[in-house]
């Protein structure tokens, strides 16, 4: 290993360290100057805080690692009775239909029987903040499935990002210690924008490629609705014949991709902190359901050991391109629960939880996610009997075994045996059907190591930034130089755009600029220089991957009295047809009488239904509703938000003085403004609206984006 430089704190009390490569390499820091030792909790020096136990640099997770059992049991009872991580979410109920066996790959009958209903329950969740946080943090989102299956639960406990933060499950902890509230102050909560975090990441280059997902557009999603899940690890499909083939799982929104602007998140976080999980009620409740394709990527070993990465490092993916995701059903979530407790609160997720024909493979984030979540459930609903919970029942099997008593037992096996073999009867195991493991030979060093095959960390970080559209790379850089602008040492931020130089050239000028970096840093030291020669993936991107099509949006229609009802009907049918929903904003909340006499009632106050809380919005005025309006300071945030966050905005000619007095003056009206002169215009305005934002509004006016796109004219690093 050599030493790659050392981490001086800002603080006079801050000591010195220094800072190793490994192999892996991950960053390795070790004592200095005055600086203690790292033990265990039973005061065991510590000689390797970066990675678990493994057979061989590529082998499975040992449990004799002390060290990290002892860390994984504490983090995961850190907290009663709320989730340490997920904390925050929101469930549904739904099924599963097969369209496309998988036979050939595995035994699974949940992917093999073609046309065989699978009820599901699904939890949408962000991962950083507490239970009482908003909905709209820019975090990773939880996308947890539950199917109850004929052969027993299976769960697949994704996210809406395909990669993750850390290679080892031994620095999970360190992850979310770092990510949540700092402990001396208790804040910030539900961010990342603090030095804890940012030191953390700056220290662990393997981060790099995640921080590119989490910067991005992603992590501020417009609706559950409209986000990918991703099973994150590679697992095994098992057939017949005991023969394996890697698979990734993914979820893919029948809807699109749509995400929202970073200041809109920030003022609905403000008007509605339950945004995301009033639109999925909503929804469901109004009779259109979401739905989702089940898409597998599948891939063989000749393609594990051809491939550019390691399949087993969760911080890379597998570019769609390369593999592409075979869709085998879908399922829809139209269920809501009945008491939010017993089913959202009380449902637990084990990645461990799988059925027979689908394994694991030696994926060391994987491995120790297997054995947390089984510890975590049992901390968090207080007993093992977790099962015997309704949610956590299996629905489609029987379940038979001798375990027994505990707290809160539900059941218990009948008669006098209660142990296996016995000779009076009872379940016995079945080799025919029963779960089978697959025997992968295993052999190499007993060592706390990690393999090279997971030292690139710039590469694919690079393949996704120069995947976005240019307004998602601007975005990007937005969210890192806001980021890392919360960070008081300076030391950090140099050290992240020294990361993001190995990334994008242009990426970390623009973030140096925004931060007053005069001298752009060194870039950071690493094993791998970074390929330029991987080609972007149209996966990848949000704006590429929208609908095109203003199904399941919504649009806000502010109305006053006396507005032309024609407008406003031919808006409600066109909306209608096209199966988008709207809500009627007025002055008062009692409505507005429109100039053929008729009433429309409103659903929000113009106070209580600012523009941010719509895909697009509608003004449909009279001219002294326009005049009124042009007076009130909400009003004019209604239709200035609007135009800044790049929506489509339709209006009527007697709603002009109100546009003006936004602060839209005549040179900024753009063909994001669609004139509603009668009703024949609204279906052109509509189908407009399918685009659901004009982001080139955003590199016209916006004032970072001269200096992102200086940037980005240069050729990327």
């Amino acid at each position: 290993m050599s030493t790659i430089g050392k981490d001086k704190g800002a603080s006079s009390q801050a000591q010195v360290f220094e800072t190793e490569i490994g192999e892996g390499g991950e960053l390795h820091q070790v004592v200095g100057k005055d600086v203690d030792t790292l033990t265990t909790q039973q005061g065991v020096p510590v000689a390797d805080d970066q990675n678990s136990l493994k057979v061989g640099p590529r082998g499975p997770t040992l449990l004799e690692d002390f060290h990290f059992r002892e860390k994984i049991f504490h983090f995961d009872h850190e907290r009663i009775p709320e989730r340490v991580v997920h904390a925050r979410g929101y469930g549904v109920h739904g099924r599963f239909v097969l369209n496309e066996s998988l036979a050939d790959y595995t035994t699974a009958k949940v992917l093999t029987e073609v046309g065989e209903e699978t009820p599901m329950f699904v939890r949408f969740s962000t991962v950083a903040g507490n239970r009482g946080s908003s909905d709209l943090a820019r975090d990773v989102r939880g996308f947890a499935a539950k199917f109850y299956t004929k052969e027993g639960n299976w769960d697949i406990v994704g996210n809406n990002i395909p990669v993750f933060f850390i290679q080892d499950a031994i620095k999970f902890p360190d992850l979310i210690h770092a990510a949540k509230q700092e402990p001396d102050r208790g804040f910030p909560q539900a961010q990342t924008a603090h030095d804890n975090f940012w030191d953390f990441i700056s220290l662990t280059p393997e981060s790099m490629h995640m921080i590119m997902w989490i910067m991005s557009d992603r992590t501020i999603p417009r609706s559950f609705r409209f986000m990918e899940g991703f099973g994150v690890h590679s697992f095994r499909l098992i057939n017949a014949e005991g023969k394996s083939t890697y698979v990734k799982f993914h979820f893919k929104p029948k809807l699109g991709l749509q995400s929202v602007a970073w200041n809109e998140a920030v003022k609905i976080n403000g008007a509605d902190p339950d945004f995301h999980r009033r639109d999925l009620w909503d929804a469901i409740d109004l009779g259109s359901p979401p739905e989702w394709d089940l898409g597998v990527q599948l891939f063989d070993d000749d393609f594990a050991n051809s491939f550019e990465f390691d399949i087993l490092d969760a911080t890379k993916i597998i570019p769609e391109e390369q593999v592409p995701v075979k869709i085998i059903g879908s399922f829809v979530l139209d269920g809501l629960v009945d008491n939010f407790f017993a089913e959202t609160e009380q449902v637990a997720f084990c990645t461990q939880n799988v059925v027979p024909g689908i394994g694991f493979t030696n994926d060391p984030l994987l491995q120790g996610r297997n054995f947390s979540y089984l510890d975590t459930q049992l901390k968090r609903l207080g007993s093992p009997n977790f099962t015997h919970i309704p949610i956590n029942q299996p629905r489609g099997c029987p379940v038979h075994n001798f375990q027994q008593d505990g707290h809160m037992a539900m059941r218990n096996p009948k008669g006098r045996v209660n142990y296996e073999p016995n000779s009076w009867g009872g379940p016995r195991e079945n080799p025919a059907t029963g779960y089978r493991h697959f025997g992968a030979e295993e052999n190499g060093r007993k060592a706390q190591v990690r393999s090279e095959s997971f030292a690139d960390h710039y590469s694919q970080a690079r393949q996704f930034f120069v995947s976005q559209e240019p307004i998602e790379q601007k975005h990007i850089g937005d969210a890192l130089v806001f980021e890392l602008s919360k960070c008081e040492r300076i030391d950090i931020r140099e050290k992240m755009v020294g990361h993001l130089l190995n990334i994008d050239a242009g990426l970390a000028k623009t973030v140096a600029a925004g931060l007053g970096i005069e001298t752009l840093p060194e870039p950071a030291e690493t094993l791998f220089e970074t390929r330029t020669d991987l080609p972007p993936s149209a996966a990848l991107s949000i704006v590429r991957n929208g609908p095109q099509s203003f199904s399941g949006r919504k649009l806000g229609i502010l109305v006053t009295d006396g507005a032309e009802a024609a407008i406003v009907k031919a808006l409600v049918d066109g909306l209608k047809a096209i199966d988008a929903v709207y809500e009627i904003i007025t002055p008062k909340i009692a409505g507005a009488t429109l100039d053929d006499g008729t009433k429309v009632e409103g659903k929000q106050k113009i106070d209580g239904g600012p523009s941010i809380l719509y895909d697009a919005v509608a003004l449909v005025l009279s001219p002294d509703g326009a005049a009124l309006l042009a007076k009130d300071k909400t009003a004019k945030d209604f239709v200035a938000d609007a135009f800044g966050h790049a929506k489509f905005i339709g209006y009527v000619p007697d709603a002009l003085p109100l546009i003006d007095k936004a602060g839209i003056a005549e040179d900024d009206m753009d063909e994001g403004l669609i004139e509603l002169g009668s009703a024949k215009s609204v279906t052109g305005f509509l189908e407009t609206c399918g685009q659901l934002r004009l982001w080139d509004r955003e590199l016209r006016t916006d004032l970072d984006a001269a200096a992102f796109l200086e940037f980005a004219e240069m050729p990327h690093a």
